[in-house]
């Protein structure tokens, strides 16, 4: 459509920047956009043509912000097709609309948006589980897709990670120790197994950080669980994936097979609470996590320099 219209006006060079699956709500996060943009401050661009103007974006602020400033300042006119908007023609009726059809257009979204999180929170609440990743020890039940098995071979390395925390080591000596057996991390696991994983191949595929450690370390779901709700975002604009607080989420017990008991995983949130680190000298603090700054009531950390006396 946009090629027909293109060729019909004599528009030579016509570019597609595309944005495929991704929110009109937000500029900075769209490739195509920024492509395009980019092409625009080059001084490279003299038309812009969308569909519509839903097409250009949806957040009303900013797309009227590019029709009436950005494009202007660069000396680019803006057509959307179907809208019949078009800015050489500053007096047509049809522009005096465009900012009505921009906070519809917003208007939309966030109506989708509600009408979304209504129907995960009532998925929620019953106790489906929200997530569709399969978290690393567990895979898809052949039978039913919704339904999570226990992978035994993953799940043995789960197992010993929960061991040796309870044993005494934290998250970065478990690394290590992995590392150093050559033991495949979740991500080279899953795609050796030819799951679909959203992370990208490893450079080192036994390299385990301490992160993914801790992380394992501190999953519920290990226990036989469902866990609903650990993180929230503010609104449409800021998507930014906050935690929630452990009163704000729903815990269903018994929905899948364990592979660690709701005992183990309790003494380990336990003792990652009470660990004492050693400092680079190979000193521990008695105090860490006892002790907290009577103004900000933050943490206080063990400090040691070689400078010090030894006294």
């Amino acid at each position: 459509m946009l090629m027909e219209y293109a060729k019909s006006q004599h528009f030579p060079n016509p570019t597609f920047f595309i944005d495929d699956g991704y929110s009109g709500m937000d500029f900075s996060n769209r490739p195509g956009f920024q492509k395009m943009l980019a092409e625009i401050e080059a001084g490279h661009v003299e038309v812009v043509i969308t569909k519509d103007l839903s097409r250009l974006g949806r957040n009303s602020s900013l797309t009227g912000l590019y029709i009436n400033y950005t494009f202007p300042q660069y000396g680019v006119r803006y057509i959307a097709i179907n809208d019949h908007f078009d800015t050489i023609d500053s007096n047509s009726t049809d522009s005096d609309m465009a900012g009505i059809k921009n906070w519809f257009n917003e208007w939309y979204s966030k109506d989708t948006s509600r009408k979304i999180r209504a129907v995960n929170k009532a998925k929620g609440e019953r106790g489906e589980r929200l997530t569709t990743n399969v978290p690393y020890g567990y895979k898809r039940d052949s039978d039913d897709p919704k339904k999570w098995v226990i992978d035994e071979e993953a799940a043995r390395v789960v197992k010993r990670i929960f061991a040796l925390c309870m044993e005494g080591k934290g998250p970065s000596q478990i690394a290590a120790l992995l590392e150093k057996e050559k033991v495949l991390n979740p991500t080279a696991y899953k795609q050796r197994e030819g799951r679909k994983t959203p992370h990208q191949t490893p450079e080192n595929e036994y390299r385990w950080h301490e992160s993914i450690v801790a992380y394992i370390l501190e999953y519920m779901e290990y226990t036989g669980c469902t866990v609903n709700f650990k993180t929230y975002t503010n609104s449409i604009w800021d998507k930014k994936q906050r935690e929630n607080p452990i009163e704000n989420r729903k815990i269903f017990y018994n929905t899948h097979p364990a592979i660690i008991s709701l005992e183990v995983f309790d003494k380990v949130q336990e003792i990652r609470q009470q660990r004492h680190r050693r400092t680079a000298t190979g000193k521990s603090n008695m105090f860490f996590g006892l002790v907290f700054c009577n103004d900000c009531k933050q943490k206080f950390y063990y400090s040691t320099t070689s400078y010090f006396e030894k006294r």
